[in-house]
């Protein structure tokens, strides 16, 4: 029976690819994830743990584990490390303050062990929002250009219409189509 389902999954192309959300509280990635599932804005509220969805585009199944992100939260988000494929980083643009933090977090998970064949999207979240930060600002600050041992992606969006959400989506196809 394991044959059979590992053959149909090999003839239909549904291998599953384990994606982690991650960013610090606040920044939309619960608005993002279920955007990707229903192209609706959910109301939230802080996220206890996780929410899990599959998402699939084309073939492409994308199991998302979409993890909260309050200080208290993050020393256990790498116990969802593990067979991790994808990193999605979601930044507020607009939250110049903690933008070292999630410089530190980002660079803490690039040295996990578990997260060492991992692709990182980054969604620079709040575009719509005046004076928020570029992606290019957010890049340099992130200095995302001495990251050599990932493939990696930043992508500006708007998490309550979905703009650029797609492009991200489609990027993260390529990759898991490129394995």
């Amino acid at each position: 029976m394991g044959q059979l389902i590992a053959k149909l999954m090999g003839i239909f192309g549904n291998q599953e690819h384990k994606v982690i959300i991650v960013g610090l509280d606040n920044a939309g990635k619960t608005t993002i994830l279920y955007q990707f599932l229903t192209n609706e804005v959910v109301h939230t509220c802080p996220t206890i743990g996780s929410n899990v969805e599959e998402i699939v585009l084309r073939k492409t199944h994308f199991l998302m584990w979409d993890i909260g992100g309050q200080e208290a939260l993050r020393s256990t988000w790498s116990t969802y490390y593990s067979n991790t494929e994808f990193v999605i980083l979601v930044i507020d643009s607009t939250d110049r303050d903690r933008l070292p933090t999630t410089r530190e977090e980002l660079y803490k998970m690039l040295a996990h062990e578990a997260l060492r064949d991992a692709s990182v999207l980054i969604f620079a979240n709040k575009q719509d929002v005046k004076d928020s930060m570029t992606t290019v600002e957010i890049s340099q600050f992130l200095t995302l250009s001495a990251i050599r041992d990932h493939p990696w992606h930043i992508q500006g969006c708007c998490a309550l219409t979905g703009e650029g959400l797609p492009a991200g989506l489609q990027w993260m196809q390529s990759q898991a189509t490129a394995k």
